[in-house]
């Protein structure tokens, strides 16, 4: 399979608002933290934990703004908050299976690198019948680094054994596409009605842009 000429054996996907339509959750959970924390949460809080990772938002909140909760008891919350919706209600996005069955087909291998919590990720995707497709998952979390660190897709590359340049990343967020391709990394930008703010500057940015998943079966046609 040939992306802009080069041949892919490996790809890496963002879970939230790629794979899983799960977006709406973290909208939610800002909001639930701006009202714990008041006029002093402002009302740009979800631009600004955007592009952190689940423990640095958390962190985040527990520096910034000074709450009296311990970081373990704001993680249970954060966990207990996002639990049940990615355990029972989260879907997969249009066309997510069709693609992963594809990939699957021409013996490309598949991975996740996800700033959400590995459980979640691993039960909504075991609920959508995914989660066979893919061959490790990696976290921000226990990476250590943000998306702003090519680190979580490197580790992912090395695991498959694929170079960045044989590598297809998709991402709907443009910060983190941005980081994936200056390390070298093929690019595929999806959109999501409730994610990135700038799709111009995705879709400007992206080696490949796509109105969901499925759409890269029409784009890219093998």
């Amino acid at each position: 399979m040939k992306i802009n000429g080069k041949e892919i054996k490996g790809v890496i996907f963002d879970m939230d608002g790629v794979i899983l339509d799960s977006l709406s959750i973290w909208i939610k959970l800002s909001k639930q933290f701006a009202k714990k924390l008041g006029p002093e949460a402002g009302e740009d809080l979800n631009e600004k934990i955007f592009s952190m990772s689940t423990e640095q938002s958390i962190k985040y909140f527990k520096e910034q703004y000074g709450l009296e909760q311990s970081y373990e008891e704001l993680m249970q919350e954060l966990k207990d908050f996002t639990e049940d919706f990615y355990y029972n209600e989260v879907k997969a996005k249009k066309g997510a299976k069709e693609l992963m069955e594809i990939f699957s087909a021409a013996g490309i291998k598949m991975t996740a690198a996800t700033s959400s919590l590995r459980n979640n990720i691993e039960h909504a995707l075991e609920r959508n019948g995914l989660l066979g497709y893919i061959d490790r998952i990696f976290t921000n979390t226990e990476v250590g680094s943000s998306k702003h660190d090519p680190e979580i897709y490197d580790l992912a590359a090395e695991y498959m054994g694929t170079k960045p340049g044989e590598t297809l990343v998709f991402e709907d967020s443009l910060y983190a596409l941005k980081t994936a391709k200056a390390a070298g990394y093929n690019t595929a930008g999806v959109y999501d009605a409730i994610g990135e703010p700038d799709q111009e500057g995705l879709k400007a940015e992206a080696d490949i842009y796509l109105n969901d998943p499925g759409d890269f079966l029409v784009k890219c046609p093998q």
